[in-house]
């Protein structure tokens, strides 16, 4: 059945147009005035002629004003050839018109009919959206393809639709992501038809199947979008947290993901500047700063600072929290305080530092090139604090009186364990005679824990050539920077405790087991 134009228009009366259209002017030094602009046809076709044109079963008759209101095109060519070749023989234009069959949709080129009379056409879902979009490209009609190229993206994300605005994934710190990376045709510049497609000799466009993601769980996607549309989103619980970062990183929205890590941030009175606390395993190079504080006695010193990528305008003095018990503290008996480090956080540790380095200005490494050719190179070292300039492989510790620690269960303070100097500025713990027990920290901690046995202490300090040795479970540490004589570099990186949650022995860790199942 034939669909009539109803848009039988002369010169004078053409459509309105719709702003996504971007009409061209006249070549005029005036500017159109708004009538002017939005009547404006090029005349490509005559506008007050109705051409035929047959879409699979059903015939449809527009106006060369409206063919001409999206030119030049696949139609606009077509009847233009006839029309001159009509010219050339001399031929009555009116029975030099031929119908043109294409072999497409006719409920998708309704749409698109209804675009060129001059109405917007939206999409309504992904499937409609690649129907539109394929037939635009092959139809080659320019505005509507622009048009289609700024609307929203239409995907599904497991059972769940969505309409996305592109203007969401404007935010530097979201783009590019998966969705302008792995749906690429879609955000192509909407002069490319079909990239990678040789147009001439092309029967149809190729298949285009709508954008789905059935294996991400659209509820948590839905909440993603609600973040990045700035609303608050309830975090129940940490599993609820990491379903969300999950996604956040599968969808490469890095801003994002950098807004839900667990973090806190607050102003510390007592130190007068704003803290930030974050887990080692969130910590990019891009966000860490050193702030420089010399003193008289250390020109050199200053703290670690972070600011989170994408999200925080300023830096803020970082506290690290590091877990999994992969942290052991070493008391020696001159007094210093070493931690060594374990697996995967050792590993992160060392980067931490040398990215410290970097900040710094220091080499690379302190080896002589020789030797470190002879070894293989810098990138053969292990990953390691002992392989950079700021550290050996134990790490010095300050364990200071302001340190929360609680050791087996119990809260422990240097007061309390009989030993009330504070440490000195390198590290150690003040107050430590080199020949004595009696103030030394194997001493002091043995008294502690009144639940610990006196014989099973004893024997864990005699094992271990009478260095006492903590498992910190997890522990939260500021990053200082101070001068060293006689080291690797003129300046080192030790960790000051902020908060401690520790043990003493194997008999402190099995007590805080629990059996499985609750």
């Amino acid at each position: 059945m034939a669909r009539p134009a109803g848009d039988q228009l002369n010169a004078h009366a053409a459509p309105a147009t719709n702003g996504h259209m971007g009409i061209s002017q006249p070549s005029s030094s005036q500017p159109l005035s708004t009538t002017q602009l939005i009547s404006h046809i090029p005349k490509i076709l005559p506008h007050e002629r109705v051409f035929p044109i047959q879409i699979g079963s059903e015939l449809f008759k527009l106006s060369g004003a409206s063919l001409s209101s999206d030119a030049p095109s696949y139609f606009s060519q077509y009847f233009l050839c006839q029309l001159k070749q009509a010219e050339e023989n001399g031929e009555d234009i009116s029975n030099a018109i031929r119908t043109l069959s294409i072999d497409r949709d006719p409920d998708t080129f309704q749409d698109i009919a209804l675009h060129l009379q001059g109405y917007h056409v939206k999409p309504r879902d992904a499937t409609h959206f690649v129907r539109l979009f394929a037939d635009a490209q092959f139809y080659r009609l320019p505005k509507l393809m622009s048009q289609l190229y700024e609307e929203s993206i239409f995907t599904t994300i497991g059972e769940r639709q969505f309409e996305i605005p592109r203007e969401l994934f404007n935010d530097p710190g979201n783009s590019p992501n998966f969705f302008s990376l792995g749906f690429a045709v879609f955000f192509s510049s909407p002069d490319e038809l079909f990239p990678g497609l040789d147009r001439e000799g092309l029967l149809r466009p190729p298949s285009i199947v709508p954008p789905a993601i059935p294996t991400r769980n659209g509820d948590i996607f839905a909440e993603l979008l609600n973040l990045l549309r700035g609303y608050p989103v309830n975090i129940r619980d940490e599993g609820h947290r990491a379903e969300l970062l999950r996604d956040c990183r599968y969808f490469n929205f890095k801003g994002l993901e950098q807004r839900l890590i667990p973090h806190q941030i607050s102003y510390n009175l007592s130190r007068r500047r704003h803290e930030i606390v974050l887990r080692l395993r969130d910590i990019l190079k891009s966000g860490i700063t050193v702030a420089s504080e010399p003193t008289a006695l250390d020109p050199a010193a200053g703290w670690v600072n972070y600011a989170r990528p994408f999200v925080d305008e300023k830096s803020y003095e970082l506290v690290l929290e590091i877990g999994d018990e992969s942290t052991r503290l070493q008391f020696g008996p001159n007094g210093s305080t070493r931690a060594e480090f374990f697996g995967e956080v050792k590993t992160r540790v060392a980067k931490l530092f040398e990215v410290i380095s970097t900040k710094l200005n220091l080499p690379p490494t302190t080896q002589p090139l020789g030797l470190l050719m002879a070894q293989g190179g810098a990138s053969s070292q292990p990953a390691t604090p002992g392989n950079t300039p700021l550290s050996e492989d134990l790490v010095r510790v300050v364990m200071d009186p302001e340190a929360s620690v609680t050791l087996d269960g119990r809260a422990w303070s240097l007061e309390e364990a009989g030993n009330s100097s504070v440490p000195s500025s390198a590290g150690g713990l003040g107050g430590v005679s080199g020949g004595g027990e009696q103030n030394s920290p194997s001493a002091l901690l043995l008294s502690v824990p009144a639940s610990q046995p006196f014989s099973r202490k004893r024997r864990r300090v005699d094992m271990n050539g009478g260095l006492e040795e903590w498992i910190v479970r997890t522990g939260q540490w500021r990053l200082r920077i101070q001068g060293v004589k006689n080291g690797k570099a003129a300046v080192e990186c030790c960790l000051v405790a902020v908060k401690l949650d520790a043990m003493s022995s194997e008999h402190a860790r099995n007590l805080q087991r629990s059996f499985l199942g609750g």
